[in-house]
């Protein structure tokens, strides 16, 4: 028997059975106070080794379409599919898939595909020898805890340095600061990119956290911005400029149309909407030819996506339908609010803010937030959570019209949000990481939906 796996399979049972979460975190703790190298023994036992998927936004989403794409190739993803991302939740995930000996189930057949915190990749990475590490974007996030986007830029780039050679990087060429690292590589490259299109615009937003070189320092020009500061930079002081990706896709609507490394193309209708989808289901596919992953079980995981939990979900309640968008930066709240803006008719929000430890303590960022988008398109807006009155009056100077209304329960917030929607109309949620949890637990509940954990069980 191996004690540090039978411990966490206890701990997971109780919290679940206590009704105290998902036991996704706190049996990973567990196992590795018994056993510090728990990590790396299981994850030597992958048969397929592991997968790598980092950044501040898309997390998630990404690691999720690749597990289903090597699901449709016939392997065995063992994930941290609800999104505990820090090492505890990796060693949750891989004593979960262990037997009670500590030997994985079918492990000619396992490939891990781990979501990581940015600040925590470095001790992943060391910890688990992965295949290939999927880089997505670097945003602000959590300024109490990170710091600036130049802490977690130079952690990323001690972890390249330390990536064995064997080991591809597949990165983001529309962020500056990710393509920044094929420099450092020391084994194959993969980069991804979008083209630009009529979702491009002509000038980075507001909210945009690497105008900066990341070779010189001189401020960056862009040809079209993506969103954020994604899309095709280049610095005039030194001419460092985006590379050109080996994956590219171009956004026609719902539909991503592909140049595929060697050459030839592809088309896929994308799971999700707006240009942030987009960019996460490139990376899934770039991550899924990094594997070697055939392009039949590439088109079979995107159709079967249904979404993660908070990301777009989408719930039946009460003859209302009820979207879930987790809200957590400047960078993502600006897409989410985009493409709710592009959608027809007055918009009914319910949006939370939270200050916990998981949400970062300083609030400040939403006034980098682009909410006056909402202007003229809001029915009415329910502000809730811990920090409900800072929302509400970042909400007031947006002047984004319609009724706004401050229920700091979240709980009751979601009973009038439902009240005031109309049945066969949409409810939008948009939350913050911790408020992501707590509203999108009473929801299903309502709706007779599996709690999130259980979701990503299946």
């Amino acid at each position: 028997m191996d004690a540090a796996v039978l411990a966490a399979k206890g701990a997971s049972f109780l919290v679940r059975r206590l009704g105290l979460g998902g036991g996704t975190a706190l049996p990973g703790l567990v196992a590795l106070r018994l056993d510090g190298a728990v990590v790396a023994r299981l994850a030597a036992r992958l048969g397929q080794g592991c997968l790598l998927v980092t950044g501040t936004n898309g997390k998630t989403t990404t690691a999720r379409l690749v597990a289903g794409m090597a699901r449709a190739a016939g392997l065995r993803p063992v994930a941290n599919a609800a999104g505990s991302n820090l090492v505890r939740g990796i060693a949750a995930a891989l004593c979960q898939a262990a037997a009670s000996d500590g030997r994985l189930r079918e492990a000619a057949r396992a490939l891990g595909v781990f979501e990581v915190d940015e600040a925590t990749l470095p001790e992943a990475a060391r910890l688990l020898s992965p295949r290939a590490v999927v880089f997505l974007n670097l945003f602000r996030d959590q300024l109490d805890r990170y710091g600036e986007v130049d802490h977690v830029a130079a952690l990323w780039r001690g972890a390249v340095a330390d990536v064995g050679p064997a080991a591809a990087l597949v990165l983001d060429a529309d962020d500056p600061a990710v393509a920044s690292l094929a420099g450092e590589a020391r084994g194959p490259v993969l980069l991804y990119g979008l083209a630009p299109g009529p979702h491009s615009l002509p000038a980075p937003e507001h909210a945009a956290d690497a105008r900066w070189c990341p070779s010189c320092g001189g401020e960056l020009a862009y040809d079209a911005v993506h969103y954020a500061h994604l899309g095709l930079w280049r610095c005039p002081e030194c001419g460092l400029a985006r590379p050109q990706p080996h994956l590219e896709g171009a956004l026609e609507g719902r539909l991503l149309r592909l140049r595929l490394p060697d050459g030839s193309q592809r088309t896929l209708a994308l799971p999700l909407e707006g240009t942030y989808a987009a960019h996460d289901t490139l990376a899934a596919v770039a991550a899924a030819l990094a594997l070697g992953l055939p392009w039949s079980a590439v088109e079979e995981g995107v159709s079967r996506f249904g979404g993660a939990f908070g990301r777009q979900e989408r719930l039946s309640l009460r003859g209302r339908e009820v979207q879930v968008v987790l809200a957590k930066n400047p960078a993502g709240l600006n897409q989410v609010l985009r493409t709710l803006c592009g959608r027809p008719g007055r918009l009914r929000l319910a949006l939370f803010l939270n200050d916990g430890l998981a949400d970062g303590r300083d609030v400040s960022w939403i006034w980098d937030v682009d909410f006056e988008l909402l202007s003229g398109r809001v029915a009415w807006a329910v502000a809730s959570g811990s920090r409900a009155e800072d929302l509400a009056l970042r909400l007031h100077y947006a002047r984004i019209g319609g009724e706004l209304t401050v229920e700091r329960r979240p709980v009751a917030a979601l009973h009038l949000a439902l009240e005031r929607t109309p049945p066969g109309a949409t409810l939008h949620v948009l939350p913050t990481y911790t408020a992501l949890l707590q509203v999108r637990e009473v929801l299903a509940r309502w709706a007779g939906r599996p709690r999130f954990w259980e979701e990503a069980a299946t």
